[in-house]
């Protein structure tokens, strides 16, 4: 059976201990070095860059995220035990851990870990597909004559390497095509490397849930359970045209992945069409500096997430959600293309000055979209604005700053606003 050790990365036959350090962490499975197609998962990415931060929080349960009337981004393995999960209401996360320690997100942080990462992987292959700043899909096709090992080898490589070299985990899927690689990397985390196989995928896929099929969400799960398939046997039952009658286009891809069949191609270049962030505030709220402060500390994660891509946007978007739950946008294109958070910020305050007083407000949003590279960001001068240049030139140096000394070595006054009735 080809073997690897995790640890010293030795390649060997026969399963069991390495035969080299006798670490026990070894994977084993009869088509290790014969996948290509591998997804690799952060784990518990924001909680652990904050661990990694302050060793302080190693051993306690952490939660990233708002106040009581926001939501969950991730938490740690220690709330995670306690049954807290990601996009769960906070107020329902703490009664379930009461002693957890809440962070508010600090995306510069996390944008910046992310480039870290991606420049590991693209030291393997060009072939990278990000989803979001912790995970992503990758090719390795063709690589062995470049590396001189096989994809598995370098995946256990870059896993080690961001374990010693960033203090971060992740979580390894290999297998021979993109649905089934993340999949996999979900079966033996953290900090676990799992495989399926070819020849194994029927029976692996057999008796498990629909709902692990990427975007089933509590909807089409409804829908598919309406129609009696709640398993993937229950889906290999279906004839190709019916399934196609029922569910349309989304019935011919359940019908392929039924099968484990995915022909999609892990694509480098797969444009993301927005950035944005969001937050809900503890009360609804009228007060115009609140809100002002909100507006800037969102503009700087939109920005610190568009910089970590090297992406700009050409369309600036205000989100607003009232106390009743109603919600209403206002957008504004851009003459140039910004990654900017002074422009961003600025924009956005235009656009929620002229919203008026309609709240109070729950929530509030700001996000760019039509996104293009960051070469064609901010180009022009603003002849309306004299100090645009001026503000342009300090966030660039301020960003300098961060990257030696942290997120927190700069913060602007109206960030600070945030700090009384919110999260």
């Amino acid at each position: 059976m080809p073997s690897l050790c995790r640890a010293c990365l030795t390649c060997f036959d026969g399963g069991g201990r390495c035969p080299s350090c006798r670490s026990p962490r070894v994977i084993a499975h009869a088509e290790l070095f014969d996948l290509a197609i591998a997804h690799m998962d952060c784990d518990a990415f924001y909680a652990s860059v904050e661990k990694r931060d302050n060793p302080a929080l190693a051993d306690k349960p952490v939660i990233i995220g708002g106040g009581r009337r926001g939501v969950v981004s991730t938490a740690c393995y220690v709330a995670r035990i306690r049954g807290v999960r990601s996009a769960m209401p906070m107020f329902q996360a703490l009664k379930l851990c009461p002693d957890a320690v809440v962070i508010a997100p600090r995306m510069e942080a996390y944008a910046e870990a992310s480039r870290a990462i991606r420049q590991m992987m693209e030291e393997l292959t060009p072939a990278i597909e990000p989803l979001s700043l912790d995970e992503a899909f990758l090719d390795l096709r063709g690589t062995m004559r470049l590396h001189g090992a096989p994809p598995a080898v370098m995946l256990a490589r870059l896993v080690r390497r961001m374990k010693t070299e960033l203090g971060l985990t992740g979580s390894i899927g290999l297998s021979h095509n993109k649905f089934l690689a993340k999949i996999a990397s979900d079966l033996d985390k953290p900090n676990g490397f799992a495989v399926i196989g070819e020849a194994e995928t029927a029976a692996f896929l057999h008796d498990k849930p629909v709902r692990m099929i990427w975007g089933v969400g509590a909807a089409t799960q409804a829908a598919l359970e309406a129609a009696g398939i709640r398993s993937f046997a229950d889906l290999r039952r279906w004839d190709r045209r019916d399934l196609h009658a029922r569910f349309g286009n989304t019935g011919e891809r359940l019908w392929h992945l039924a099968r484990g069949q995915d022909k999609r191609r892990v694509s480098a270049h797969s444009p993301m069409k927005s950035i944005s962030n969001e937050t809900t505030f503890f009360e609804d709220t009228f007060d115009a500096e609140l809100l002002d402060g909100h507006l800037w500390r969102l503009a700087e994660k939109v920005s610190a997430r568009a910089k970590a891509k090297s992406l700009a946007g050409r369309v600036v978007t205000l989100k607003l959600k009232r106390g009743d739950h109603s919600a209403l946008s206002r957008r504004l294109s851009l003459r140039d293309a910004t990654q900017m958070a002074d422009t961003i910020y600025r924009t956005a305050r235009g656009l929620l000055d002229q919203v008026g007083p309609e709240g109070p407000y729950r929530l509030i949003g700001v996000g760019i979209s039509d996104l293009v590279d960051e070469s064609s960001a901010d180009l022009s001068a603003d002849l309306l604005d004299q100090g645009a240049a001026q503000r342009a030139k300090a966030e660039r140096a301020t960003d300098e700053i961060r990257k030696k000394f942290g997120a927190a070595a700069i913060v602007k006054g109206r960030g600070l606003k945030r700090a009384r009735k919110t999260d």
